[in-house]
């Protein structure tokens, strides 16, 4: 449905009484906060909704909605609670708390550049076809926000009707969509128009980039090291018969590709393969965030790594991909180069070094403070 034209609430006069009580200046459907019209550089050409520009009214919406605890059964959680804008929207916790001491089954995935990727499905194994279509598992998921169904707890329905009735919704949806109608429809629209915002392009690698003509050439703001490290990133290495390299890179930029650092949509299982708990085999694992931001800009992490958080340093996952891959029936053929074996990096003095000095010149620094992607309640 179009945005609708009319600011007017039931008032008449422009003004939203429930909105200004709950949100102050922070939520103001006269001015709608500006999701739309962010900087992006021309080199990033990845995006995974082309026909879905972002909405300011329909972001706005979706902030309210990421943040709002309401969401709950309990009236605890919210996205953001394991979202964490401070963790580039990841959780430094190895399982995210849901509501009556419930744990999600994965680690966080960070939310950094959820539109800047040729892959369009979500969740660590994909189940999800469209982030519309993910915005609300967690809602319904009885270990996280609870709107099951189950052991007496409401619905989805349930949240609808409990939404409907709160006062700055009515406004809220009013403004955005014309009337005051609560649909999952409209909340999964909404909560992916926000998430589609939420964008990291001023790291020490944007600032290079923009100085040269490609990825592989040498950043003049890049220490030797860190060039060194990128080269290392991008170049494809050379493999014996048995699987071990013997020239060339590390060839991470093959299923991380620059300069949006993806994951590549045809990517299997990365190697490692125990559940978060570490009690059984995960296989399904074929999806990754961004690789930007995995540190932040105080040089600590936005949490472990990995699907089942097993590694919580760079160096670790280095070594991982250099001699730790563990053979699967789901593994990435790239990481097998000769068929049978899995790859062996053979990493040369300074190699793991200059290769994390590169990662880390990924990170941002606005994605951690702009007000507009921070919690509005007061």
């Amino acid at each position: 449905m179009a945005l609708a034209c009319n600011k007017s609430d039931q008032t008449g006069n422009g003004s939203y009484p429930a909105i200004q009580a709950a949100f102050g200046t922070e939520i103001n459907p006269n001015n709608w906060t500006n999701y739309a019209g962010q900087t992006i550089p021309a080199y990033i050409q990845k995006n995974n909704s082309p026909n879905n520009p972002i909405n300011n009214a329909k972001a706005t919406l979706g902030r309210v909605l990421f943040y709002d605890k309401n969401l709950s059964v309990t009236n605890t959680i919210s996205c953001g609670s394991c979202h964490q804008q401070a963790f580039a929207f990841s959780d430094t916790a190895l399982a995210s708390n849901g509501i009556l001491g419930g744990l999600t089954d994965r680690h966080t995935m960070r939310l950094i550049n959820s539109r800047f990727a040729i892959e369009p499905t979500f969740f660590w194994d994909e189940r999800a076809a469209t982030l519309e279509a993910q915005t609300t598992q967690p809602i319904v998921a009885h270990n996280e926000m609870g709107f099951s169904g189950q052991t007496g707890r409401g619905n989805l329905a349930t949240l609808l009707t409990k939404l409907s009735g709160i006062g700055y919704y009515k406004e809220l949806f009013t403004a955005v969509y014309g009337d005051a109608n609560v649909t999952e429809t409209r909340m999964q629209e909404s909560l992916a128009h926000f998430i589609r915002s939420i964008q990291s392009f001023d790291s020490k690698f944007d600032e290079g980039r923009a100085l040269v003509v490609s990825d592989r050439t040498n950043f003049p703001n890049f220490t030797a090291e860190e060039n060194i490290g990128k080269v290392l990133f991008i170049d494809r290495p050379n493999f014996d018969a048995n699987g071990i390299r013997i020239t060339g890179g590390l060839g991470c930029n093959t299923c991380h590709v620059a300069p949006e650092f993806d994951i590549s949509p045809a990517s299997r299982n990365n190697g490692v393969i125990g559940s978060l708990a570490g009690t059984a085999i995960d296989l399904t694992n074929t999806r990754s965030p961004s690789l930007r931001d995995l540190i932040n800009t105080s040089g600590t992490f936005n949490g472990p790594m990995m699907h089942n958080g097993r590694f919580r340093s760079l160096e670790a996952v280095v070594n991982h991909y250099a001699s730790g891959i563990q053979n699967n029936s789901n593994l990435d053929p790239r990481l097998r180069p000769n068929g049978t074996n899995v790859q062996q990096l053979n990493l040369q003095p300074g190699e793991l070094q200059a290769i994390v000095a590169f990662i880390k010149t990924l990170t941002g620094k606005n994605v951690y403070t702009d007000k507009k992607w921070a919690s509005p309640f007061l």
